[in-house]
């Protein structure tokens, strides 16, 4: 029987281990590491993750007020281009939610400028796709046509795939051992097909005094069931990629045919002539259309 992956719990994980606020120790360990800062108290950090989002069933991983910034990581498992426009509608619903709220006094149509958390986009990746150590992706860059919008969104993906950003992993233990754990339990799954046998062995593969350890065995269910959920999100999203590339890359037609194919089946003409004749937009329109 075909397994339905449910996507809006995809890469849920990396939520269930940073998110909860009983340990948000390990979430001031990962600020900390990414922003170079050295706050102690785990208590000044508030989680400000909307649980439940019914425009476009959408979902935050986790998001979070701390020094006055209001930060929103993502957790990815495959490279998506459209994530700046996800990332730049989780923050515009948080701040919604955060300008109504009283206690804030915030008036938006007050003739004083009214102070709000300045906003960070971070995404943590260790999908296949090689992005060396991290790399920026920028709404106004993904989106075509957009290079001369009013609005822009750039989001910070940090590549920790095991063995990478070395500096962070040193400096957030707990990202060390999920970045490692996550690593184990691809490669064994992989070999041995065997979730459970994946998921022990990699739990036990972490170092004795391992500060996520116990709480992923105190919690072993719930962690299977969300690293079989990811790991057949990535293995369908892969499946789909492939099923696309067979539609659109007829044999024998490069990568040029097969988006011009799709741009006059779009009726975007004018796209069509700006990327025969600029590069970098032809390599935008790849990365739209999974040619790259």
């Amino acid at each position: 029987m075909q397994r339905t992956v449910n996507r809006k719990n995809k890469d849920e994980l990396f939520r269930f281990v940073f998110g909860r606020p009983d340990k948000k120790k390990w979430l001031l360990s990962l600020y900390n590491a990414i922003n170079h800062s050295h706050h102690e108290n785990p208590d000044d950090i508030t989680i400000t993750t909307i649980e439940s989002v019914v425009y476009m069933s959408m979902k935050n991983d986790l998001s979070f007020l701390i020094d006055s910034t209001m930060s929103f990581y993502e957790h990815q498992s495959s490279f998506e281009p459209n994530l700046p426009m996800r990332m730049l509608l989780y923050a515009c619903m948080v701040y919604s939610k955060f300008v109504k709220t009283k206690k804030n006094r915030i008036s938006l149509y007050s003739g004083i400028p009214q102070v709000i958390p300045v906003p960070k986009l971070v995404c943590l990746y260790n999908g296949k796709k090689d992005i060396g150590e991290r790399m920026v992706l920028r709404l106004t860059e993904v989106l075509p046509g957009w290079e001369k919008s009013d609005i822009d969104a750039s989001v910070l993906m940090l590549n920790i795939n095991r063995g990478r950003n070395k500096e962070i992993m040193d400096a957030c233990r707990p990202l060390s051992e999920y970045s490692n754990f996550i690593a184990d339990v691809r490669q064994l799954y992989s070999e041995t097909g065997d979730k459970d046998y994946a998921v022990e062995t990699a739990i036990l593969n972490l170092p004795g005094d391992s500060e996520i350890r116990l709480f992923l065995e105190s919690n072993l269910a719930e962690v299977k069931m969300k690293c079989l959920t990811e790991y057949d999100a990535e293995r369908e999203r892969e499946i789909e990629r492939e099923q696309y590339r067979e539609v659109y890359l007829t044999e024998g037609a490069d990568r040029m045919g097969s988006l011009m194919i799709k741009l006059k089946e779009l009726g975007r003409v004018d796209d069509a002539f700006k990327a025969a004749a600029d590069p970098e937009y032809r390599e935008r329109l790849f990365k739209e259309f999974c040619l790259d």
